[in-house]
């Protein structure tokens, strides 16, 4: 079966143990989100992806989107899409129906314990913060809370984000529901256990870094060989695009695709080789395993 989850009118992959993935457009839920209000505390570049991928998909308003941060640095930002800025943690969440908790984890604990006198039934709280579990945020807000973990990355922006979320113990259906549809909207979305969450984390949440650093060097030898700057980072950056739409639409394993390319004696071997020689492999191994240790740390320090 093709592993692609973008087009809309795909059908949904088969699911499995410890994951339900979602298509773009395919929630439907009672409440008219488009008519709820949104508020991230905390307006870094996290929150600023997400807020700009809602807008994008015409799934929320502008004007019903709200973002807090200590500072300015993002004020214009948001309001230049339309979305209200405040310096105000309390009001904003008291203002909202679904609060975006989008700070760095250091940050979280004080911030929680800021707005739990504001948070009511009403609220729908969505942690961003990588590595607080669920208990711990929980334990901070009010008791029957309803909560829920969520990892994006950067790629929501553009609407091919790729978003994990963990249902806390106090969420109803149509809590999940709503945040399917809300990350469904930023490209591909999957319910999952939260003993998950950390490798989502390393693979995932922190994944776009990889790429960005694989096309910077790719666009690196291009110029090394004579090519232009420029179009050295349009064909990086192209061809990563493409190869990933071929593992998602063709259901073929990366290794035959990779396997396809590799015409014996051909250049393309010669450079596998290479990347072998170097450790290719074990270094991005290695890179998801260090992030998702480090997710591990930030959650035992939570406890």
């Amino acid at each position: 079966m093709p592993f692609s989850v973008q087009p809309v009118d795909t059908e949904p992959p088969s699911e499995q143990p410890g994951a339900s993935p979602t298509l773009m457009g395919e929630i439907s839920v009672k409440k008219d989100i488009s008519e709820m209000s949104l508020a991230f505390v905390g307006a870094g570049k996290m929150a600023q992806a997400m807020a700009k991928g809602f807008l994008a998909a015409g799934v929320v308003k502008a004007d019903h989107i709200t973002a807090t941060a200590p500072s300015c640095r993002s004020q214009d930002t948001l309001e230049g899409i339309g979305c209200q800025f405040t310096h105000n943690n309390k009001e904003a969440v008291a203002n909202s129906d679904i609060i975006f908790l989008s700070v760095k984890p250091h940050v979280l604990p004080g911030v929680l314990q800021e707005i739990a006198p504001v948070v009511t039934k009403r609220h729908l709280m969505v942690s961003v913060a990588a590595g607080v579990p669920l208990q711990f945020l929980e334990e901070k807000l009010p008791p029957k809370s309803r909560v829920i973990r969520v990892m994006p990355n950067t790629p929501c922006v553009v609407r091919q984000g790729a978003s994990v979320y963990v249902p806390g113990s106090h969420v109803e259906k149509e809590d999940s529901e709503i945040i399917k549809s809300l990350l469904s909207s930023l490209g591909y979305c999957s319910e999952s256990n939260e003993g998950m969450i950390s490798a989502v984390t390393g693979l995932a949440g922190s994944g776009p870094a990889y790429a960005f650093t694989a096309i910077d060097a790719l666009a690196d030898g291009g110029v090394k060989m004579g090519l232009p700057r420029e179009l050295s980072i349009k064909l990086a950056a192209q061809t990563l695009l493409g190869a990933s739409k071929m593992v998602l639409e063709t259901g073929k394993h990366p290794m035959q695709l990779k396997d396809d390319v590799c015409s014996p004696g051909g250049t393309t071997i010669y450079a596998i080789h290479k990347l072998e020689s170097g450790g290719f492999r074990n270094l991005l191994i290695d890179a998801v395993e260090g992030a998702c240790l480090r997710a591990d740390a930030i959650a035992k320090k939570a406890k």
